[in-house]
């Protein structure tokens, strides 16, 4: 009897060394036996190897083989998995926990006798079969059977969803199993670092959808001499307006895309790297890096973000604008990378007449809205280090202040309703303010130097009135009343006498509700801002001017020293 248990045990060991020798391809696993059986003769209908064990457990596998070699098993899975013919979550099995077999009934490596009825107890809760995933060990084989290729593609899928940050070269090495980890924890399950041929589907499959819904493509512009990979499903062509050919968002995503052409060289590059920084969709605050033969901006606030590339190529300037909405900025940073990689060019390019004339304005670049500033108003020089004077109001609340759309300047201090400004480059005016030294005469001429239409136009507007009263309205003995129809961007700008000597600067209408006549404006006196200016450590320089200066001198006289002050 003990000879015959030894040939009995001998005999399963045999089975299942057999069984461990050879590779399957796993489709399904049942809680039941005659679920599973169900299942193999359904399989069998079509297939010509199916076989069925039991498991650990109390569960029945169904599978595919046996197959001499892992690779034939894996070419079988990819096939029948591509057919439609077996679960996408199908796997590579080394058969080391398959026990007896079932199916096919009769089979000589020993199928099962039909199960007798067993007293009814409460079974042990099992793992629902959509639940059941490969084991790390399993997931390791299924792993090896894996080309470069496909390990590559996994990594790419990672460095999409941001868990994988280096080379794509198809090593699982430490950081490629913890960005697996990563992935892995980021969806719930436990992060082992070995993704299961389940999970491997998942992420391509993920990776796959992210894909299809930015409908990434490549685009021929063949008119500007461009090629590029670029999210074709959220934008679509919009028309030529030179030097861009503009594609406009779909269905509201917030996208838009610029392709840069024109011909040109360095120059030409650097101006253009001036000129994007003053469109809205480039906003102020970012990156920028700017050389000989490139550059590159990134705009950066509340409401939009945008990517900027331009290129010396052949004698042409070509590149690429990427504009989206905060919210995508994970998405789109990495559809920046495709787009720069993606980025060749050829001979075509865009000439100065590809544009639509009804889309002209002074406030549009290329139909392309121009950044304009939060208010703007005047100022003057008064030293010959480029200091301005302006009044407070001008330059309450804002994030940047520029002078004369060119040099960004600092507020030095606030005070008595002034504000002095120094810029942050050197500069070196044409002209400053020589204060009068006598308060003036009633109903003499005066002239108010400023730009009128904020900034509309590209050099101040004199503005003739008269001196009507040395005092304001309540007897203020440190402002002066005049009768002149200058405008609010006037504000801030010198009043001058006929000899070009400043008087005082214009302030802003604080009338209390009041109706004004029209034309009665203020001005603060010079004995006033010079005392503002001293007290800042600013010399301001006396007139000397005896006599009236010709009109046209004293036209060239205020140009020269008048500023417009743009606050951002």
């Amino acid at each position: 009897m003990f000879r015959g248990l030894l040939a009995v045990v001998f005999m399963a060991l045999s089975i299942c060394a057999a069984i461990a020798q050879q590779t399957w391809v796993q489709v399904e696993a049942h809680p039941s036996l005659r679920e599973a059986q169900d299942r193999a003769r359904a399989y069998g209908g079509a297939l010509p190897n199916v076989e069925g064990y039991r498991l650990p457990g109390g569960w029945y596998a169904l599978a595919l083989g046996p197959y001499p070699t892992p690779n034939a098993a894996r070419g079988e899975l990819l096939q029948l998995r591509r057919g439609g013919i077996i679960p996408r979550d199908s796997y590579i099995a080394d058969g080391s926990s398959y026990r007896q077999q079932f199916w096919p009934v009769g089979a000589s490596v020993g199928a099962v006798a039909p199960e007798t009825p067993a007293p009814t107890v409460e079974a042990p809760a099992v793992q629902p079969e959509a639940d059941r995933d490969e084991t790390p060990r399993e997931a390791r084989t299924s792993e090896r059977l894996l080309d470069r290729q496909e390990r590559e593609a996994l990594q790419v899928a990672l460095k999409w969803f941001g868990f994988y940050t280096s080379s794509i070269d198809g090593a699982f090495g430490r950081g490629t199993r913890a960005s697996m980890g990563r992935w892995q924890a980021s969806k719930g399950l436990d992060a082992t670092g070995i993704l299961t041929t389940k999970q491997r589907a998942t992420l391509l499959q993920d990776y796959e959808g992210a894909l299809a819904a930015l409908g990434l493509g490549n685009v021929d512009e063949e008119k500007a001499g461009i090629q590029i990979t670029m999210p074709s499903g959220l934008v679509e062509f919009d028309g030529y307006e030179y030097p861009f050919v503009k594609f406009r968002e779909k269905d509201a995503s917030g996208v838009q895309v610029l392709l840069i052409s024109q011909p040109g060289d360095e120059g030409t590059l650097a101006g253009l790297y001036e000129i994007m920084q003053t469109l809205e969709i480039v906003p102020l605050e970012g990156e920028r890096r700017k050389g000989r033969e490139s550059f590159t901006l990134r705009g950066v606030n509340d409401q939009v973000q945008s990517y900027t590339f331009a290129k010396l190529a052949g004698g042409y300037v070509k590149g690429f604008t990427l504009v989206h909405p905060p919210e995508k900025a994970t998405e789109m940073e990495r559809v920046v990378k495709i787009m720069q990689e993606s980025f060749t060019t050829s001979e075509g390019h865009l000439e100065p007449s590809d544009g639509n004339e009804d889309t002209q304005s002074v406030d549009l670049l290329s139909g392309l809205e121009l950044r304009k500033p939060k208010i703007a108003r005047s100022g003057f020089y008064v030293d010959g280090r480029g200091r301005v004077v302006t009044v407070a109001d001008a330059v309450q609340s804002c994030s940047r202040i520029t002078l004369d759309d060119a040099y960004e300047a600092d507020v030095t201090v606030t005070t008595d309703g002034l504000a002095l400004l120094t810029p942050k480059d050197s500069l070196v005016p044409l002209n400053y303010a020589r204060f009068a030294t006598r308060a003036g005469r009633l109903r003499s001429s005066i002239a108010v130097s400023g730009y009128s239409y904020e900034g509309a136009l590209s050099a101040p507007t004199v503005t003739y009135g008269t001196l009507q009263d040395l005092r304001g309205l309540t007897g203020d003995e440190r402002v002066k009343r005049l009768e002149i129809g200058a405008l609010t961007g006037d504000v801030g700008g010198p009043v001058l006498d006929m000899s070009g000597a400043v008087s005082g600067i214009l302030l802003p209408n604080e009338t209390s509700g009041r109706a004004l006549p029209e034309g009665t404006m203020f001005a603060t006196k010079a004995s006033e801002v010079a005392r503002f200016l001293s007290e800042n450590g600013v010399e301001a320089a006396a007139s000397d001017a005896a006599t009236e200066l010709a009109p046209e001198e004293l036209l060239v006289a205020a140009a020269d020293m008048t500023v417009l002050v743009s606050c951002w």
